[in-house]
């Protein structure tokens, strides 16, 4: 992966500001076509080209970060952040949203395909056609015990 543009992360070392081979960072650096919505210092903003419904935004950071779990909470914050000033301008826009889903998929398992963190601010509408839809274990209530048990393994990971 060839990058561009360090920079420096709150322990001093350089860090890649931009992937070259990444279209979400072509289109913070300007150098790929998007419909932009909002740009910040640290987040952007821009219509996703496979849209849900109209209107769906997708909200990244500027600077590459692939994986939720590798991008620091203050900027984790300030997506989120973006993501709420996008929802309720959704809300404001004329466009049709009788409610918002946001969604951000980690890892291909999950179904990320591009691997710079991303955040759907999905609009809805009663009888768009677009569900969650759950798996066969879905409903199985565990007991207590067995919700304790991952809780403490959750916790026991948490720094």
């Amino acid at each position: 992966m060839l990058v561009s543009e360090a920079s420096r992360n709150s322990k001093g070392q350089e860090e890649a500001r931009y992937s070259e081979d990444c279209v979400f960072c072509r289109i913070v650096r300007g150098d790929a076509e998007a419909s932009l919505v909002a740009l910040e210092e640290e987040a952007a903003a821009f219509m996703d080209i496979r849209p849900i419904n109209p209107g769906h935004v997708l909200v990244v950071p500027r600077s590459h970060v692939a994986r939720l779990t590798e991008m620091g909470e203050k900027l984790g914050g300030k997506i989120f952040e973006l993501a709420m000033k996008v929802a309720r301008a959704l809300r404001r826009s004329g466009v049709r949203c009788e409610g918002v889903n946001l969604l951000l998929s980690e890892g291909e398992v999950a179904g990320q395909v591009v691997f710079h963190v991303h955040l759907h601010v999905i609009p809805r509408f009663r009888g768009d056609g677009f569900a969650f839809r759950p798996g066969p274990g879905f409903g199985r209530a565990p007991d207590r015990e067995e919700l304790s048990r991952v809780a403490d393994q959750v916790r026991g990971s948490l720094r």
